[in-house]
């Protein structure tokens, strides 16, 4: 039971009998605004959520079905018992560093008619919720298989949706997929059918009309469960869906093992009226802990890298140099040597360009294939990171010149092998004092948190495919609207962009052109997240791109302090103000048909303040200009498709 006061809900900490539970248990939010309801319908476990009293989800199924027992129905509540929950916590590698949450959580014990038992855990924050499910041992089964699951989230039928399909399994690059790199849809009828008929990975974001918005994701997974995702919609609901057997080439269990006792990843809902509450959460983060601590220097960074303009051959000594040089010129911390650096340039060659990065005050990122059995990459080097044992020897070389950072690729799957791997690799690079990025990959799970030395995940439709594809640039500003509401708002996502370049090319005179203004790539780096960031600038740039946008470029920090929504609409447009120090980065694009004139309310400034404004007016090229603030809760910006902005201002 909770107890209301002044709007306030204080909980009630008490494990309850048996013979005292109801049959339904309500749970508000610290605010009481977000409002948790749970029952028993004919056995089976149900909730449903309210925020600010309109209906966000309808009753909907929750439970699982084991090969030991049956959870999912025929379900006795034996006992329940509330509580509150408090994390305290700083991260830098967030889009807030320093969290402060409060959480009402209730837990309900249930019982099946052999007795089996199981919880369900929630926690209820002011715009967030979660649940697990805990497992205890039963009897003297200790261990497990979770064969499927009845969670599953019911939309009222009026709600649009904003989602991205799961793949084939074995299909794309050198059978790579799935890698969560397939297209959004915007506004979408919730009854649509996904592309390939495997359901959405998450996150996945929905727009219930007037009454506010939801954003589904998972946290907490790691090497002892699988990633899941959104099933199709089916009998009103979109249930959770565990991996097809077909990943990973077929290796690997589809359905995860537990050890009992034992518990399953989060599921998280975060809920508003507005999508405030959506691009600022930080609930993948609240509910999970570290899991070792950094034994290197995790320090997060701005870099360059050749492969995206110049492709794979300028994976060698030279052009690195020329990129190195680029790197200390713009004052970066980072150059990414991509693939088939052992065969272009050797391991020598490597130890070279380490030393001569290190005189320039620059570190190497290096990239690695995954490798293993489960696709048919030959892009080198592969076999280091699949297994222990080489993994290892790679790791004591990279550290023995002075390498800080790996960049892996090419994994393809969801499994509970595939999230074992992932640890595996995070948790052996830590001992060795390197970061870890994860690209052609699954998007993380609350890792920022639980792996000190993970700094990023592609895990979308990245810049690579601006090079690989017109119709990619054509649509750049509408997946730049999608990002910050969705995928950016569950992870970090190490996108690769900020593109000064007018031709996707070494010399910038042809190949695929870019559509949107070099305002909307400025915005770019503030609008996506990521504490490492590797900007696909180009040599060049330096003298062929405005002075102003290199300026830019130089000082752009990539972690923040705080993150704020300002406006917006998934595919139309965004507007996101990020803080880093006593500075204030606020970033739009739009992707809309017509100009949108906006009276942004900007609190972070004070009236007269004056501030810096990056933009370009169709005309005359970007160009830094003057800006003073006269009212802060209505400064005028008209953006236009394609187009962006960015104002600095220090507090």
């Amino acid at each position: 039971m909770t107890i209301m006061k002044k709007n306030i809900y204080i909980p009630l900490l008490a494990a309850m009998s048996a013979v005292a539970v109801a049959n339904a248990a309500e749970v508000a939010s610290p605010d009481g605004r977000l409002v948790l309801t749970t029952s028993v319908d004919d056995g089976r476990p149900v909730y449903s959520v309210t925020y600010d009293g309109k209906t966000i989800l309808e009753n909907s199924p929750l439970g699982f079905l084991t090969n030991i027992a049956d959870f999912s129905k025929d379900l006795t509540l034996t006992a329940e018992k509330r509580g509150e929950m408090h994390r305290k916590y700083d991260q830098p590698k967030i889009k807030q560093a320093h969290i402060d949450w409060t959480a009402n959580t209730l837990t309900e014990d249930f019982s099946n008619p052999d007795g089996r038992k199981m919880s369900i855990e929630w926690a209820v924050g002011d715009n967030d919720l979660a649940f697990r499910y805990i497992i205890p041992a039963q009897g003297d089964t200790r261990s497990l298989i979770m064969l499927k699951e009845a969670s599953g989230f019911r939309f009222p039928d009026f709600t649009t949706t904003f989602l991205t399909p799961q793949s084939d399994a074995m299909i794309g690059w050198k059978r790579t997929k799935p890698s969560y790199e397939e297209p959004y849809k915007a506004d979408a009828p919730l009854t649509e059918k996904s592309q390939y008929g495997h359901g959405f990975t998450f996150p996945a974001l929905f727009h219930v009309g007037d009454n506010g918005w939801a954003l589904l994701t998972e946290t907490g997974v790691d090497g002892y469960y699988c990633g899941s995702r959104l099933g199709d919609y089916a009998d009103g609901v979109f249930a959770i869906e565990y991996p097809m057997p077909e990943e990973n080439n077929g290796n690997g269990s589809a359905t995860p093992g537990i050890g009992l006792p034992g518990k399953t990843p989060w599921r998280t809902i975060t809920v508003g009226n507005t999508l405030k509450p959506i691009v600022e959460t930080t609930i993948p983060w609240n509910l999970v802990d570290p899991l070792y601590e950094a034994k290197g220097d995790v320090s997060p960074g701005r870099g360059t890298w050749s492969w995206l303009m110049w492709q794979d051959a300028s994976i060698n000594f030279d052009d690195q140099i020329r990129y190195i040089d680029f790197a200390a010129d713009m004052g970066y911390e980072n150059v990414l040597v991509d693939n088939w650096w052992d065969t272009n340039i050797g391991r020598e060659g490597i130890a070279r360009l380490a030393r001569y990065a290190q005189s320039k005050g620059v570190n190497l990122l290096i990239w690695y294939s995954s490798s293993g059995w489960w696709n048919d990459i030959e892009q080198g080097p592969v076999d280091r990171m699949s297994r222990p044992i080489p993994r290892k020897k790679e790791m004591e070389w990279l550290r023995s010149l002075g390498i800080k950072g790996i960049k892996v690729d090419f994994f393809g799957g969801d499994k509970q092998e595939t999230m074992r791997l992932y640890e595996d690799i995070l948790s052996d690079a830590n001992d060795y004092g390197i970061s870890v990025i994860f690209h052609g990959c699954t998007m993380p799970r609350g890792w920022e948190r639980m792996y000190p030395n993970y700094v990023g995940s592609e895990a979308v439709l990245a810049s690579e495919n601006l090079m690989f594809s017109q119709d990619f640039c054509d649509q750049e500003d509408f997946n730049a609207t999608l990002h910050p509401f969705i995928r950016n708002a569950a992870g970090i996502m190490e996108y690769g962009g900020t593109v000064l370049n007018h031709r996707f090319s070494r010399n910038n005179d042809k190949g695929n052109t870019r559509r949107t203004s070099d305002a909307f790539q400025l915005a770019l780096a503030i609008l996506f997240q990521n504490p490492v960031q590797n900007f696909a600038l180009a040599p060049n740039n330096l003298t062929d791109a405005p002075a102003d946008a290199i300026d830019f470029m130089k000082q752009v920090p990539t972690t923040w302090d705080e993150t704020v929504f300002i406006d917006g609409y998934p595919g139309r447009y965004a507007v996101v103000a990020r803080r880093h120090a006593d500075t204030w980065y606020i970033a739009g694009v739009s992707a809309d048909e017509k100009p949108l004139r906006l009276n942004l309310d900007l609190p972070m400034l004070q009236k007269g303040a004056e501030a810096t404004i990056y933009e370009e007016d169709g005309k005359n090229p970007l160009a830094a200009k003057q800006l003073k603030i006269k009212n802060p809760s209505k400064v005028p910006v008209t953006l236009s498709k394609r187009d962006g902005f960015v104002i600095k201002a220090s507090r």
